[in-house]
């Protein structure tokens, strides 16, 4: 794996982390999931203005099509996050979701777009995966309630397939359509917003809890979200998607961290340990 893609993958894993933490804090819901996509597109949109009168983009079919794909599993994947969050541990629904989407977005770089990754490669892929599956089933002698934390394991897997569904459509969109990463991202949050916007003015009343409440949280995830994912974006502009997938998993420890230490969730050690597995499996995809 190329080192600049590498650095891109590790520093949207710190991102993408943190903005999961700021995620769990809040209520969830359509009123959160359309102001963070609101407020993101206000955040980015000088910088889409500029990029757009220097280099405007070509569309055809194929492109807006993706970018319509794109709007609807984010905001399928946001939405089952969220909820999944109402049931379950940041430490227990989110490597569940991070694990089973990189692992479903591999074997369809292998089978859908005939990538062949390297021997190492695969053995990183591998740790990785195993260290998900282990930390998904670190909490079963947990005090917690067996039906909340089935529903967080069952919220958790279905975000996963929502992310393995993006990844592929995205990867496909900035390598093969030529469109650049941060203007494609930002015209699928566009097109969020608007499809979100009738459901979230039928909840105003939790739209004005969200602002009052949870400001700094909108905030954050507006800001840091679109950013943890425009740099995965660049990494596949010129890095197999088996490559990047895998490797962006490492978000997982830091994750595992902030919900054992931060939010002081339950049998944190040994999510920690299993956790552990991913960074040898990051290791070896960059050697790979």
């Amino acid at each position: 794996m190329d080192l600049v893609a590498l650095i891109l993958v590790v520093v949207a894993a710190f991102c993408h982390a943190t903005w999961n933490l700021l995620a769990k804090r809040s209520s969830g819901g359509v009123a959160f999931v359309w102001l963070i996509q609101a407020t993101g597109v206000v955040i980015y949109a000088p910088l889409v203005i500029v990029l757009f009168v220097r280099n405007p983009p070509e569309f055809s079919f194929a492109l807006v099509a993706a970018i319509l794909a794109s709007a609807l599993f984010h905001v399928s994947y946001f939405l089952s996050l969220q909820r999944g969050y109402r049931s379950g541990d940041l430490s227990l629904v989110y490597p569940i979701a991070r694990g089973t989407g990189p692992a479903l977005a591999t074997l369809g770089a292998i089978f859908i777009f005939g990538e062949r990754p390297g021997p190492i490669a695969v053995l990183g892929a591998v740790l990785v995966i195993s260290g998900v599956i282990f930390m998904s089933f670190a909490g079963r002698r947990s005090a917690a309630d067996p039906k909340q934390r089935r529903e967080g394991v069952k919220w958790g897997v279905i975000t996963g397939l929502f992310i393995a569904f993006y990844s592929m459509n995205d990867s496909f969109a900035v390598s093969a359509l030529g469109i650049f990463p941060f203007f494609y991202l930002w015209l699928a949050d566009v097109v969020r917003t608007a499809a979100l916007a009738p459901f979230a003015l039928r909840r105003l009343p939790a739209v004005r809890y969200e602002l009052a409440v949870h400001r700094r949280e909108v905030l954050g995830v507006a800001f840091l979200s679109p950013l943890s994912y425009l740099l995965v974006l660049f990494a596949l502009s010129f890095t197999p998607l088996s490559y990047v997938a895998p490797a962006r998993e490492m978000s997982i420890l830091i994750g595992t961290i902030m919900g054992s230490t931060l939010l002081a969730e339950e049998d944190g050690r040994r999510r920690i340990l299993a956790a552990l597995l991913i960074v040898g499996g990051v290791v070896a995809l960059a050697v790979g």
